[in-house]
């Protein structure tokens, strides 16, 4: 018990210390092999149907984040932070699910049956609703997944930033983003040189609805 309530604190310690952070240690460097690390644990997070939409794009040359500054409005942090991971929201994502669910018989998670069933019943599905409904999955996807991402990070002492404040067409055009890739958020990852400005949340009794909303 002791020790769950340690883990509780933890995680809550976690939760509540996390800013956005603007202004990073451009010295500091991650290794990749611990962003991979951080990449591994936020994808735990769910998605629409488990179809895991997300893709990630890791800018980790410094003459790249240089040249990102420009398109991203020229916030700072780009430049600075160790790495900038671009989350992409595959457009075409229904075309993994019968790896995904095929993993998952071999795991022994599903029967051969149930997985079969799924990948063809979403399979036809997706395709068949309107591009914004899509724009809309994958977008939703995206936001759980990089909360994921800022939580890992903030839990191994790094800070992040979630920054929509880009020009989406020209990124596209600098990376040569393929069509079915939607640039959906800009992620610097690294050490905070100052710490970010603590915030204000409203209070609950004014943003919750109990039964109804009235």
């Amino acid at each position: 018990m002791a020790i769950e309530t340690q883990v509780g604190k933890e995680f809550t310690e976690v939760l509540t210390s996390r800013r956005s952070v603007r202004h990073y240690d451009s010295s500091f460097k991650i290794s990749d092999e611990e962003i991979k690390e951080i990449l591994e644990l936020a994808t735990k997070a769910p998605s629409s149907a488990n179809t895991q939409s997300w893709r990630f794009l890791v800018v980790t040359d410094q003459e790249l984040k240089n040249q990102l500054l420009p398109i991203a409005n020229n916030q700072q942090q780009v430049a600075d932070a160790s790495a900038v991971v671009v989350i992409l929201g595959d457009l075409e994502f229904y075309t993994k699910l019968g790896e995904i669910n095929g993993a998952a018989v071999k795991a022994g998670y599903m029967t051969e049956e149930i997985a079969q069933r799924f990948t063809d019943h979403y399979t036809n599905l997706f395709p068949s609703i309107p591009k914004e409904r899509v724009t809309e999955i994958v977008a939703f996807d995206a936001g759980l997944v990089a909360m994921q991402i800022m939580l890992v990070a903030k839990s191994k002492g790094y800070d992040t930033v979630p920054m929509g404040g880009y020009d989406r067409d020209k990124l596209k055009a600098f990376f040569e983003i393929p069509e079915r890739y939607l640039p959906l958020l800009v992620l610097p990852i690294g050490k905070a040189k100052e710490e970010g400005r603590p915030t204000v949340r409203l209070p609950l009794e004014e943003i919750t609805f109990w039964n109804s909303v009235k």
